[in-house]
């Protein structure tokens, strides 16, 4: 059997890849703080095993708790193969340094980065002790490669995403295990929402942002989604460690 951890499946991105893998008849682990019903039925329709682990991953304790239920679930006596899609993140806070509330850069470095890398250090130990091969894809950002006015804590955090992926990767050569991180781009989704809702004090390119919403080239979570998921039915050509950009992915096409 193979699991799909997906977590952030309530909305956005990562809804459209639960949905997806669940058409490769991928059994799902959906890891968020509330439940999507329209996943939990079109799993049901496709005779396709379903679980939702409620969990803040901001929270440690909810996190340590939930890890051990998706560990559970994962990683029992019929899997032969695991993807793992950490796709939960967060924008806020965006502001300018020196204007930055401590609580929410703590939550942030929290979502972005500590859960993440602790869902893949549990994923890795359970998985080479029953010798079970993995994939791993981390959804990261444009912002990881580039200094922008007011994202320093988004920024900062997908940068250690990428190398976090390329140290994986280093370390688990010839184990088996498959590892990327995934540029999705702009697309339209509710964090786009809260982009857009900042002052041009806080992030100095919103104006931009705003165009893109009322020009129409936010891409759809859906379209996205399936490009990732052409990325990944061939796992042959994956260079392990490398961070994936949509729009290269979408050019070669």
């Amino acid at each position: 059997m193979q699991y799909a951890i997906v977590t952030g499946s309530s909305r956005g991105l990562g809804e459209a890849i639960a949905e997806q893998m669940i058409e490769k008849n991928v059994n799902i682990i959906a890891v968020s703080r509330s439940e999507n019903e329209k996943l939990k039925k079109k799993a049901e329709e496709r005779k396709v095993d379903y679980f939702h682990v409620s969990c803040d991953l901001s929270d440690s304790s909810q996190l340590d708790e939930g890890l051990d239920r998706i560990m559970d679930i994962a990683f029992n006596e019929d899997t032969h193969y695991v993807y793992l899609v950490n796709n939960a993140g967060v924008i806020e806070p965006i502001d300018t340094i020196g204007n930055l509330d401590a609580d929410a850069v703590q939550k942030h470095i929290q979502v972005n980065l500590t859960a993440p890398v602790l869902i893949i250090n549990r994923l890795i130990k359970e998985a080479n002790q029953k010798e079970i091969r993995t994939f791993v894809i981390n959804i990261t950002s444009g912002a990881a490669e580039r200094s922008v006015h007011g994202w320093s804590t988004y920024s900062t955090t997908k940068a250690a995403i990428n190398r976090f992926t390329e140290t994986l990767a280093l370390e688990q050569e010839g184990n088996g295990h498959k590892v990327l991180a995934y540029s999705p781009g702009v697309i339209d989704t509710d964090m786009q929402g809260e982009i857009r809702s900042s002052s041009a004090e806080q992030f100095a390119e919103v104006d931009k942002f705003k165009q893109l919403k009322e020009e129409g080239k936010l891409r759809s979570p859906e379209e996205v989604a399936a490009v990732l998921m052409d990325l990944i039915n061939q796992p042959d050509d994956i260079e392990n460690g490398k961070v994936y950009k949509l729009y290269d992915l979408v050019e070669k096409q």
